[in-house]
């Protein structure tokens, strides 16, 4: 990984992978593509870190799976977004909004400011 790369905090893959699943059915490699542009090739998804988490994702019912050929005229396994998925983004995206509120309140506070 080079400097200007970011770890993913703990726990942010899934919503990542969420939000990226929102926009179409996706295999893996696309999916670590995708976030990596989405975030300005600030996050390197490996896949070692991937399919553990989609395989959690899973056996929580966000997302379903099954066998298709790529663009290439390969075999993969792409991933989509379930209902319960949908709900838990939706979940997750309100979790986030409060959670970097309060990061950057406490990044910006002064001394005296209520």
């Amino acid at each position: 990984m080079t400097a200007d790369r970011a770890d993913i905090l703990q726990g942010t893959l899934e919503m990542l992978v969420l939000r990226t699943l929102a926009l179409e059915p996706m295999h893996g490699w696309g999916m670590a593509q995708r976030i990596e542009a989405m975030s300005g090739g600030v996050f390197e998804i490996q896949q070692g870190t991937l399919y553990p988490a989609l395989q959690r994702m899973k056996r929580k019912g966000w997302v379903r799976s099954e066998w298709r050929q790529t663009e290439n005229n390969r075999r993969a396994r792409y991933y989509e977004l379930t209902r319960e998925g949908r709900a838990q983004l939706d979940k997750v995206r309100e979790q986030w909004a409060r959670t970097a509120a309060a990061v950057n309140g406490v990044l910006h506070w002064e001394p005296g400011v209520v």
